[in-house]
């Protein structure tokens, strides 16, 4: 009975970590064809539940409309910011020229930010399933219970800033605070579907192979956050990138990375430090066992595809189907790195206790 419920909470965790991966991807294809304010408002789109197809459905004075709705929407948010003490941000979304720009209608872009919008609610039924499926570990393994309500509560969360990211016209401070609580939720259910899996494996398969080297987990400490700061430069890259188009009105797409700033610079070297870390732990781990050892190479060939990505955007003119490729392998290498950061903190855990470090019928933690 045990099992079945964990493969049930394993399937939908995992379909919801898939489903959230998808997700970010959609989002980059969003922001890679311009289509963040394809829907001026939020939760509907241009008021209704199902988006127009033809600019004749909308009234004459749409883009006054939505604006004036979204203005309106973001001095009530300030304002509240403003008496919670976070002034800056709040004169920050006051003064930003962005939610003063009209949206022009264009049913493409308006389509494909509703289908990333219905993704993002489909996620929300299956994060709801996972943390109902983790009830059955509620007094057994508490932590796996309440990360999986509390990846719940912050896909909640998650939907009103994108509801915000919609308002501020894609403020860059939001845009990045999306994807950073994106990939927290990413890391709470992955973490919650581990200790399950840990619970409900046999004794005699929890095993860990060789010992693991002393520092191995601070370098996976310091690779994870690496990698997540590279995710973050990287949506300032974006931002940076759009100014830069924006200000070319959409032309000679091949000179935009010359006029890029220090972020652009700051992102590159950080890809140099993210590819040299990732290969030290792919060495170090290559002996720990078979379930490190496919870490490793899936670490490997992330990385890879990543660095190729970014090089035919870096010398290609930033080919418009590559940008959201490359924002989701840098999600998933984050992901790999902090399952290889669990299980290393289970092989310390063990030699900490005296547990044999041989393998056990050839299957590790």
């Amino acid at each position: 009975m045990q099992n079945a419920a964990y493969r049930r909470f394993r399937f939908v965790g995992l379909l919801t970590v898939v489903a959230i991966y998808l997700l970010i991807l959609v989002g980059g294809v969003v922001r890679s064809t311009g289509s963040g304010m394809g829907c001026p408002d939020w939760p509907r789109c241009f008021g209704t539940w199902i988006p127009p197809t033809n600019i004749s459905q909308l009234p004459s004075n749409y883009k006054e409309v939505y604006t004036a709705q979204r203005v309106a929407k973001n001095q009530k948010l300030a304002l509240t910011l403003q008496r919670l003490g976070f002034a800056q941000v709040a004169g920050s979304i006051f003064a930003h020229p962005t939610q003063y720009i009209e949206t022009d209608f264009n049913p493409v872009k308006t389509w494909i930010e509703y289908v990333n919008r219905l993704l993002g609610a489909l996620i929300g039924v299956f994060v709801f399933l996972t943390a109902g499926f983790a009830w059955s570990y509620r007094r057994r393994n508490p932590p796996v219970f309440w990360l999986s309500v509390g990846a719940w509560l912050l896909t909640g969360v998650q939907g009103w800033l994108g509801s915000l990211v919609v308002s501020t016209n894609l403020l860059p401070v939001m845009v990045t605070v999306h994807m950073g609580l994106a990939l927290l939720i990413v890391a709470m259910l992955l973490y919650a579907v581990d200790r399950a899996r840990m619970q409900d494996k046999p004794s005699t398969q929890v095993v860990g192979p060789q010992a693991s080297p002393s520092g191995l987990r601070a370098v996976l400490w310091l690779g994870l956050l690496v990698t997540f700061g590279q995710i973050v430069l990287g949506t300032q890259v974006r931002e940076q990138v759009d100014m830069v188009s924006a200000a070319a009105n959409y032309a000679n797409r091949a000179d935009w990375v010359a006029q890029l700033g220090s972020s652009f610079t700051v992102h590159r070297a950080f890809s140099a430090a993210v590819s040299v870390l990732v290969l030290y732990l792919a060495y170090e781990l290559w002996s720990l066992g078979p379930y490190l050892r496919r870490l490793a190479q899936g670490m490997v060939a992330v990385l890879v595809l990543e660095v190729l990505a970014g090089f035919i955007l870096a010398y290609g003119a930033l080919p418009p189907a590559v940008q959201p490729v490359h924002l989701t392998l840098a999600t998933v290498l984050f992901g790999l790195q902090f399952l290889t950061l669990l299980a290393a903190g289970r092989l310390s855990i063990k030699q900490e206790i005296g547990v044999p470090t041989r393998p056990a019928h050839g299957v590790v933690a």
